[in-house]
């Protein structure tokens, strides 16, 4: 069973800096297509940033030059650097493949950007 667990979150200022983790339990994680997601309040859960095995990525205009994604397949971990944050940042963030995998689904972290 995979599991993935996200942490790094917390408050911080506009114009700050965060970095999100994502651990996995899962053996083959190297072979993934993975995904940074986020839900502000009262929206639909969104893709931010993806990663592919080959580590190329892609990203969401809204985040593009300020997120980075990144992967450690020798300890089956993801990262999210988050520079240069907005308010409008804030949302819970999760990991999980790309397209998703709804039984994958963790707790997320929160990041609340404000002053």
């Amino acid at each position: 069973q995979v599991q993935f667990v996200e942490s790094g979150g917390g408050l911080v200022q506009p114009g700050g800096s965060l970095r999100l983790s994502c651990a996995t339990s899962g053996s083959i994680f190297s072979i993934y297509t993975m995904g940074w997601y986020r839900q502000a309040p009262g929206k639909q859960r969104e893709l931010v940033a993806a990663i592919w095995s080959g580590d190329s990525t892609n990203y969401a205009d809204s985040v593009k030059g300020r997120f980075t994604i990144a992967r450690d397949n020798a300890k089956n971990t993801m990262f999210l650097q988050m520079n240069s944050l907005k308010p409008e940042d804030t949302a819970i963030y999760y990991c999980n493949k790309n397209p998703p995998r709804e039984d994958y689904w963790g707790k997320g972290t929160l990041v609340t950007v404000s002053s």
